[in-house]
Formats: C-alpha cells, structure tokens, sequence
C-alpha cells in the first residue's frame, strides 16, 4: 500500500464515517458542527471543494459556475470560468453530473486538463429568441440545456461562450451560465436567466457529486496479489466503477453498519421491521430471518408472499373418505396398468403369429409333406430365444453378409455355438427362396453340408439356426494373406473331393436329386478340422428322378455360371420353346 492509498485509508477511519442509526444511506451530513465534518476536498492548485455530505459511494460538494455578461453595446462586464484538478487525491467528478447552460445566446464547454480549447469532452448550447419560448422546467435547449458527462474525471475546464454577444436577447437575458449538476438537483425557472441572485443561489443550493475510492487497484488485483483489503466483517470489496480503478467496501445482504471500522457491518434483526405475517413467528438469523406459521396454518409466512392462512384439520369422516378415494384411485390405475399390459402381450402375441403365417408356415408345411421324421428333428425356435443368443442381433455378432441375408454368431442357452442367418424377406419371391432352403437342407443329413438345427418364423423376417462353422469361407482362406495359414495341395485336394462328395450325395444320393446352382467359395465353408462344408441353398431346386424336361431358368452368381448353360438359355429365348 502506498503513501497516497495508506493516507486516503486513515482518512476514512478517522473521519468516522459511521452510518446514522436509522439506516439511511447518507453517511454524515458534514458542517462545523458536525464530530463527522470533513474540512474538504482539497485541489491541486490548492483550492477546496466545501463538502456538504458524505455518501457511501460519495461526496456532494459545493459547486463552482462559469458565467459571461454582456451591456447594451454587446460589451462583456463579467467573465468567471471554472477548474479543478483533482489527479492527486482519491477522488473524481461523477458521472451522475450533468453539463448545465442556461442562457439564451450561450456555449457550454467542459475539456480535460486545464487547457481551454484542447481535448473537449462534453458542450452543451443554449438559445431563444423571446421570453415567450422558454418553459419552466424544459430543459431541452431553449433556454436551457443539459448533456452527460464520462466517467473518471479528476482534472476539468469549464468555459462560456456566446453566439451573437446576447445582442438579440439582451433585454431580456444580459448573462449566460455554465455549471455541472447532480442529475435532478436542478430545475430550470424561466425566472433564472434574470436573475441577479442566479449565481449565489445556485453555487449554495445545487450540489457537485464527487466519487471516491480506494487506492487505483481492484478488488481482483489485491486479491491476486495477496494485498491487504480494509474492509472489515461481514462486508465486501466492490471496484469503484470510476475507471481510474480502486475499490470500496459495502455491508452484505442484511449487515450494515461501517464496513471500514472493526467490528465492520453488525447483522440487522429484520424481525424488528415487522416482516412476518400476524399470524407468522419472526426468527432473525445472520444476515436473514425466517417466518414460520403455526400448527393448521400454511403458507409462507411473509407479509410480502402468501402469508399464513388457515386449514382446517381433517375429521374422522373426511379421513376415511380420503382414504376410500384413494384406494379406489390405486385400483383403477393398477387395474388399468394390468389390462394395459395383457392388450399389450395379446398384440405380441397376435402380431407374432401373423409373421408366423406371412413367413410360410404353411409353405413349410407343404414342402415338408411326406418328410415328418425329418421335421421332427428340426426345432422351432422363439424370438426370444435368438435375441438373447445373439445379443439382440448386436453388430458385433455379424460372421458374414449375403445375397439372402446377414448371418450372427450365437450362443443358445444349452451353451451351443450357432449361426443365425436373418433373411432379408421383402417379397414372396424371396420367401420362397427361404422356405426352399428350410426344405432341402431338413431333408440332407451329410458331414460336408451344414446342418440345419431349426428355424424361427414369428419374427419380421425369417430367421434360421445352422451348426456354427468356426474358419469361415473358402474364399477367405484363398484370398486372405494375413492368416499365414500353409494352403498345402493335399488339403486343396481333400476340400475338393469333399465337395465333389457333396454334390454327389446330393445330385444322386437324395430320394429328390438337388441341385445347388450357386457353387462358388463363399458358400464353402471350413469347420476346425478344415472339412468343407456346403452352405447357402437358397436358391437351391428339387427335381424329381422322372423329370423330362431341363430346368433352363438362370439362378446364381454370374462369373461362377456355366458359360453353356447362359448360352443355351440365350438359344432358349430365341426358340421362345424354354420351360422355367
């Protein structure tokens, strides 16, 4: 703390500043014969601004004018301006000042420093032409004017000057003034620009407002840099809001008192105040209070909110009626939250068994007439079932994606790995294809084709459950270069014959031969032991031994296609002669 903030401080402390105990804002009303008088603020050029209050933000001070006179020649008889230079103590002039002119041929001018015609910082200009344009008070620049003033000044010069030497307006306006104001403190008087009492009247009774402050650091800066702040209990620092920095102390919410001598701000009983409704018990807390109503009465117990009011207590009668209405309230929402959730089940339920038609149960049925050994061992599964083995079909869970559907690793309930493989069924076409593949595959029991464990047809799209084959695809295996497997001609050879062996089995050894028509590496499949698996018959057909004609319709991935077999359908079309 330096010399000038150290002395500004015991200022303060010794001055008194201790608030009125009827606790209005005003600090001290500063005359002779006041304990709390202040001899002034003193100037740079050692003047002294008379001080006729102190404030808990500020001075008011008495005031200084400019003024200019003029005779009947246009000769000017008086001249007085206006300065003060306050750039060495705490203080400066607020901004709650206005620039005044009243006169009705006359400038305003108020500059920085003490140069009169250099860094202008506000003006104000007053005119009329006749007693009969002024209006008490107006004062909007006929006759009178006012303009703002910016904020931090400590060292202003004010001057007067005239338009036209009150030559037009001399009869009735000889003088023009110039002064700064507390805003409101001035009310114009179409009286005052005649009035040889004008300037007396107006430097006694119109007052000059000065902020002050402590020191040119902010609360922030002193914090930061672990410096003192005088302010004493229960009070806080707030920056002065001047621009010139410095701070000053203010009591919390509910203190008050002086925040810069110790104790600092004392607590106020705000029950004293009456702050409670009648009916409310006041407790005071630090720095709060509290009202509380009494037994049968709510509310919040301010004067300023809802009060107290009374509520009756409740009679036997009223209490098992309560209680009635609100057993019979639970029933019905429990009744209707059980009725809502048995319509919710029977909805499921039903829409399951409209999948379970529209995925072709009955097409099913159909193609597995005959065939009841066989469809006895394929189970039928739930969707409840496959969403929990599949962790509701978690993209994670994803072992591949083909042209039927996507196929996810599973794990059922008895601890088997399995493959469900989610059609994508989107017309009948397609259903006829899954349903296909659902009867073929029932039908086969051979080591080098997947066996199928069942199918679930209550869901959206049908679902079927092959054994889980753990090395993926042919196709992986030849064109994968990372796996760093040894691809030997023998194990080449082996996958080969198994599903040559395969396709035997099926083209001859089945009471229907079945053709695949879709034989590439993606559909080869490689259990532990690398045994070749055949998979995907989708688009598989079924043609019986007595079958005369050839099934000429493409099905199949082109570039794995007999070349012959597109040819001969090309020649088929063109003979118009083909049979589907």
């Amino acid at each position: 703390m330096d010399i000038a903030e150290r002395e500004n401080v015991d200022a303060i402390r010794k001055k008194s500043f201790a608030l009125p105990t009827d606790g209005s804002t005003e600090i001290a009303s500063c005359h002779p014969s006041s304990s709390a008088f202040l001899s002034g603020v003193k100037l740079e050029n050692g003047d002294t601004l008379e001080v006729l209050g102190i404030f808990d933000t500020k001075l008011r001070v008495k005031n200084q004018m400019s003024w200019a006179c003029f005779d009947q020649q246009g000769n000017m008889t008086e001249y007085v301006e206006f300065s003060m230079d306050m750039s060495m103590t705490p203080f400066s002039i607020s901004s709650e000042n206005k620039l005044m002119v009243v006169g009705c041929d006359d400038i305003s001018l108020l500059s920085r420093g003490n140069d009169e015609w250099h860094d202008f910082i506000s003006s104000c200009v007053g005119i009329c032409s006749k007693p009969q344009d002024l209006s008490n008070g107006s004062c909007s620049g006929i006759g009178c004017c006012q303009s703002s003033i910016p904020k931090g000044l400590q060292s202003i010069y004010g001057a007067i000057a005239t338009l036209n030497e009150h030559a037009k307006v001399q009869d009735f306006n000889p003088c023009g003034y110039s002064f700064l104001a507390e805003q409101n403190s001035y009310t114009f008087n179409t009286s005052d620009i005649l009035d040889s009492s004008f300037v007396n009247r107006t430097i006694e009774n119109v007052p000059l407002v000065i902020d002050w402050a402590i020191g040119n650091k902010t609360c922030n800066q002193l914090r930061n840099n672990n410096e003192m702040i005088i302010c004493e209990g229960e009070s806080v620092c707030v920056d002065s809001g001047t621009t010139l920095g410095g701070y000053r102390c203010n009591c919390s919410r509910g203190y008050q008192g002086n925040p810069y001598i110790s104790p600092g701000c004392q607590d106020i009983n705000e029950c004293e105040l009456k702050p409670c409704h009648p009916k409310a018990t006041c407790t005071n807390l630090r720095g709060s209070f509290n009202c509380s109503c009494p037994p049968n009465y709510v509310g919040d117990g301010s004067i300023y909110g809802t009060g107290c009011f009374f509520v009756p207590p409740p009679t036997k009668t009223a209490l098992y009626a309560g209680l009635l209405v609100g057993s019979g309230l639970f029933l019905t929402l429990a009744g209707s939250f059980l009725l809502y959730k048995l319509l919710k089940k029977r909805r499921v339920k039903q829409l399951k068994q409209n999948f379970f038609k529209r995925n072709g149960s009955l097409l099913l049925q159909q193609q597995m007439s005959g065939h009841d050994s066989v469809l006895e061992k394929m189970r039928i599964f739930t969707s409840k079932e496959l969403e929990k083995a599949t962790d509701r079909f978690n993209e994670s869970r994803i072992l591949g994606r083909g042209g039927q559907g996507t196929v996810y690793k599973g794990m059922l309930s008895d601890g088997r790995i399995v493959a469900v493989k989610k059609s994508r069924l989107v017309n009948e076409d397609q259903l006829v294809e899954f349903i296909n593949e659902v009867s073929i595959l029932s039908q086969v029991n051979h080591r080098n084709v997947v066996n199928l464990l069942g199918c679930c047809l209550e869901t959206e799209v049908p679902l079927l459950v092959y054994e889980f084959i753990a090395n993926g695809t042919l196709h992986q295996l030849i064109h994968d270069d990372t796996t760093g497997f040894p691809f030997s001609w023998d194990l080449r050879l082996r996958i080969a014959a198994e599903i040559a062996n395969a396709l035997a089995y099926l083209h001859y050894a089945t009471s229907i031969p079945i053709y695949h028509r879709d034989m590439k590496s993606n559909n080869i499949l490689l259990d532990e032991k690398y045994r070749a698996k055949l998979s995907d018959f989708g688009i598989s057909r079924s043609v019986a031994i007595d079958q005369t004609h050839l099934t000429t319709k493409v099905k199949g991935t082109f570039g794995y296609l007999d070349p012959e077999q597109i040819h001969g359908k090309e020649r088929c079309l063109q003979l118009r002669g083909c049979s589907s």
